[in-house]
């Protein structure tokens, strides 16, 4: 998928049932509890659906995976880690494993320092990846967003808000993510208006400069909410003239805009990911340039369909390139009322 595959003013079928789900179909998250499995049912297959965090986003992935259980006949245990650390995802898979499941979808959290672990577990049960890829290890394969192209996506949304280029901070829960480094990437080349190569990495360390755009810094919160607020408020503070943020996890638009709120400085433009309510109404008022919206159902809901085939050995369907692609849908004030109505009006016929 190019940079110009994330389409604006189109809304497949899974977005009504993103809202269907967040209304019907989620249960609160308990990080020690299957939040899908309703008990042994013979010689069904297991299949668990790990996240790397606990979030809206991934209610509604746990909420495809779960329809897609029902729909293949299979058990499905999902897991959220109540921290966004490698030790927690580990101990909730290892557990996993223990207990007797028959494949694995899991979001790495540290794509480099996680192979060896997720090639353990590779060697136990059919394992990929979803959201977030860990492309040097054994995972079958990966399903997600081109998440490179999505930050392009981002970044040609800022150009053209800001043709005249200006002073930048990009916010992410955390770069050790493959699909936080491609995004941070992708944004800084299109901005700078060079090749598209998604394995160039800039260093964090340094301003980057170029076509008129400096991005000052890049601002990680670990995957806290409260600490990317306070981060956003600090960044207002240390660069008064701060033109506009880029917020690459599905919170950091919500505290930036929260952060630019507060401080009262109008001015500072923002650009994010995904569809959170605030989001949303902010592309509406003007506030935020635009969003690239993911379609995290269908990470949940595709991970489960394929595992069903892998672990009934239908190995047939693992492609040879080695990634599924979904796709991502580039939101902005010229498209956010259809895009709302959309998903409003579906809802209402289900």
């Amino acid at each position: 998928m190019n940079a110009d595959e994330c389409h604006a003013g189109r809304f497949p079928r899974f977005l009504s049932l993103i809202l269907a789900a967040l209304l019907v179909g989620c249960t609160p998250n308990d990080p020690g509890k299957s939040t899908a499995r309703n008990g042994d049912n013979g010689n069904r297959p297991t299949i668990a659906f790990v996240t790397n965090q606990v979030a809206d986003f991934w209610d509604i992935a746990a909420a495809g995976a779960r329809d897609a259980g029902r729909e293949f006949d299979v058990d499905v245990e999902v897991r959220f880690p109540s921290e966004a650390t490698v030790t927690i995802q580990q101990q909730l898979t290892e557990d996993l494993l223990n207990a007797g499941i028959d494949g694995l979808a899991i979001s790495p959290l540290d794509a480099e320092n996680q192979v060896e672990m997720l090639n353990t577990w590779a060697k136990k049960v059919p394992l990929i990846c979803h959201d977030s890829d860990a492309p040097k290890s054994d995972r079958l394969f990966f399903i997600g967003v081109d998440n490179y192209a999505a930050g392009r996506t981002i970044g040609k949304m800022v150009r053209e808000a800001m043709p005249d280029g200006g002073e930048i901070i990009i916010c992410v829960g955390r770069l050790q993510q493959d699909n936080a480094r491609k995004r941070r990437q992708g944004v800084i080349d299109e901005l700078l208006d060079r090749s598209h190569d998604e394995t160039r990495f800039d260093e964090t360390e340094q301003e980057i400069s170029g076509e008129g755009f400096r991005i000052l810094a890049t601002i990680t919160d670990g995957g806290t909410e409260t600490v990317a607020l306070q981060k956003a408020e600090d960044a207002i503070n240390a660069w008064p003239e701060l033109d506009c943020f880029v917020g690459l996890f599905v919170y950091n638009p919500v505290a930036c805009l929260t952060a630019v709120e507060r401080s009262g400085k109008s001015g500072i433009l923002i650009a994010g990911f995904d569809e959170a309510d605030a989001t949303l109404q902010g592309i509406r008022d003007g506030t935020i340039i635009g969003t690239c919206s993911q379609n995290p159902y269908e990470y949940g809901y595709k991970s489960i369909e394929m595992l069903a085939e892998l672990v009934r050995g239908n190995e047939g369907i693992i492609p040879e390139s080695g990634y599924v692609p979904v796709e991502a849908i580039a939101v902005t004030k010229a498209n956010v009322d259809a895009f709302e109505a959309e998903l409003k009006s579906r809802l209402g016929n289900r």
